[in-house]
């Protein structure tokens, strides 16, 4: 096999410290990112992604080490490289009685093989302790086998030698260490006083891939792609840089998953973006890539107004974010494409206007269902403890293992709408995680699991600016129905600019939010005419799917019902259901429960009347 080195930016941190540290360091915890691939060189002098057990082969092999011994406890000890002058050589130094390629071993036994490979001058020869992690069951309270072990283990540290193989020329004049190194998921997988003031023991973090691997790694993916075949060398440099980007924050392993999955789904070089987000949401279809999409936000203001009524600005507003979100135009401002949210509504103003609806309403437009969307009551958040079951509880606390109801609920539905009710209740440091979700569009829970926002549109409601604090604390009313709606609105979005700055000191989260406050209007009379007709409809649709009925009322009856419920807007749109609810429905309710329908296929409201104790009763024909 070739010796040509990897180019020095190209390999791995870890390693390049490794091979650094050979002639000074007897033993190498090397833990972190341990089960990704690593740029590897061929014999071609190219780069191709490998595992670690390879990559660690490849730069010990250019030391002029002979082979590797693995140690796993599971299959016990086995020599690597599987080829037979490695095998042998490792069998007969060793005296191994290798069953089906592996020799069974005990923690003792395994103490003798690290004390006879520490001053073994007949090869260079290395040992890997895969599985490092799974070796005690409590780190910090190990059983006597599992503490002489660790003890040997440790005095071999200190007492270890570099040495010279006499079977190598290259080599003589230059020691090296042959080095015991531990696989492991977390450094604290060892126990606490293993490495504590150990000088010959080696600590290598293994993070994930930088930019350049990865964009070096996308080169050997490419023709798991379609449509290669003509591609100009500006175009595969541009898809591995497109590639790497995508793929911020991931191993090189997700690379590979992506390129498959594109190999299976027939997924051109140029769409690369689409293979990454398929792989990090798990579901092939894009919604927002879909011809009736379009489609229906054509009509998409129409569809909102008559549901969300007398709002035209919210209604223009969150039109603009879905055309944008469906045209792929999210964040285009930047120089680098990100993986923020397809959209993000902050809708503040009075209550009962039609904020929730709004979200709703953007359900049903977009996935045909307005059930469909994810709401979160923030209200049930004001606590800092609450965030542990919003977002998952950190590692080791209990319940951790259950992940977070927001980050497994954006898991199951990726292309969802994320509805925060009442934002401004949340407890504060909450109210940081969102920095994340709105930058990089991502949260990681306390599993370790991902969480991907890219395919959401996040809509938070709020009744901030509505009632304010004067200089004696007292709580005031800052707007009031009947102001011209350019003055709600500058007052408004000034409250929740002084909240976010002054009071909450995070001025930073407001900036993500940019310029998508969206601020409702006091229900007008016009509009509250319209509502309590919408809603007056709904009664009407019921009766007649509930008992084959037309509901019809008397001019006279119709024109008291309205007076009613629409003298007091305070409570916007939600107060006018109430009061259709408590003068209409109910009875309604009272009159049809004694009603005969038989044969009947029409009923007329003639009279709602009201007597001294405030109870309405309704006159059917």
């Amino acid at each position: 096999m070739s010796t040509t080195a990897a180019p020095a930016a190209l390999a791995p941190r870890w390693l390049r410290d490794l091979e650094r540290l050979l002639p000074i360091r007897a033993q190498f915890v090397v833990a972190g990112n341990i089960r990704d691939h690593f740029l590897t060189p061929l014999e071609s002098g190219a780069m191709t992604p490998a595992t670690l057990t390879r990559c660690l082969w490849s730069a010990l092999r250019r030391q002029d080490y002979r082979f590797l011994l693995i140690y796993d406890p599971v299959e016990g000890l086995r020599p690597y490289p599987n080829e037979p002058e490695a095998v042998a050589l490792a069998t007969r130094l060793f005296d191994l009685k290798l069953q089906d390629g592996f020799m069974p071993m005990s923690l003792e036994r395994l103490a003798g093989i690290m004390k006879r490979l520490t001053r073994m001058r007949e090869a260079r020869c290395a040992l890997l302790v895969d599985f490092a992690s799974r070796l005690a069951r409590h780190p910090d309270q190990l059983s006597a086998e599992e503490h002489a072990f660790f003890l040997a283990a440790e005095r071999l540290a200190v007492h270890a030698v570099p040495v010279a193989s006499r079977q190598s020329a290259q080599s003589s004049g230059k020691p090296r260490f042959n080095p015991v190194l531990w696989l492991l998921n977390r450094p604290q997988d060892l126990p606490s006083w293993f490495t504590l003031d150990n000088a010959r023991v080696e600590s290598l973090n293994v993070a994930l891939p930088d930019f350049e691997t990865r964009e070096a790694a996308a080169k050997s993916y490419f023709t798991l792609f379609k449509k290669t075949e003509d591609a100009t060398p500006e175009e595969k440099a541009r898809f591995a840089g497109e590639f790497a980007r995508a793929t911020e924050g991931l191993p090189l392993t997700a690379l590979s998953d992506a390129a498959q999955l594109a190999d299976r789904q027939g997924i051109a070089f140029a769409d690369v973006d689409d293979a990454v987000q398929c792989y990090k949401v798990g579901v092939l279809e894009n919604p927002w890539k879909q011809a009736y999409l379009r489609e229906r936000i054509a009509g998409a203001a129409e569809f909102i107004e008559t549901r969300v009524k007398g709002q035209e600005q919210a209604v223009t507003k969150t039109v603009d974010i879905l055309m944008r979100s469906v045209m792929g135009l999210t964040g285009a401002q930047a120089s680098v494409g990100g993986n923020r949210p397809r959209g993000v509504l902050f809708l503040a103003g009075p209550t009962g206007v039609g904020k929730t609806e709004l979200a709703k309403t953007l359900t049903q437009l977009v996935f045909g269902d307005e059930r469909a969307y994810l709401r979160f009551d923030m209200s049930e958040f004001a606590e800092e403890h609450t965030g542990a079951r919003l977002l998952g509880a950190p590692p080791g606390y209990v319940g951790f293992e259950a992940g977070g109801e927001l980050t497994n609920a954006v898991r199951d539905k990726p292309f969802s709408v994320v509805l925060f009710d009442e934002v401004e209740k949340a407890h504060p440091r909450i109210l940081d995680k969102f920095l994340q979700i709105l930058e990089d569009g991502r949260l990681t829970d306390g599993r370790g699991d991902t969480a991907y926002f890219s395919e959401t549109i996040l809509v938070f409601t709020s009744n901030l600016g509505i009632y304010t604090e004067d200089a004696g604390g007292a709580r005031v009313q800052n707007v009031r129905p009947g102001d011209p709606y350019e003055t709600v609105e500058a007052r408004v979005k000034g409250a929740i600019a002084d909240y976010f700055k002054y009071r909450l000191s995070r001025p930073e989260l407001l900036n993500r939010i940019g310029d998508n406050i969206v601020v409702f209007n006091f229900i007008t009379p016009p509009v509250a005419e319209r509502i309590f007709a919408g809603m007056l409809a709904n009664v009407e649709r019921r009766v007649r799917e509930e008992h084959k009925l037309k509901l019809e009322l008397a001019p006279e009856a119709r024109e008291r019902l309205m007076r009613w419920c629409v003298e007091d807007l305070a409570n916007g749109g939600r107060g006018i259901g109430n009061q259709l609810e408590s003068r209409f429905i109910n009875p309604l309710a009272r009159a049809l429960f004694t009603l005969d329908f038989q044969g009947r296929e029409r009923l007329r409201v003639a009279e709602i009347a009201e007597n001294a104790e405030k109870i309405v009763s309704v006159r059917l024909e």
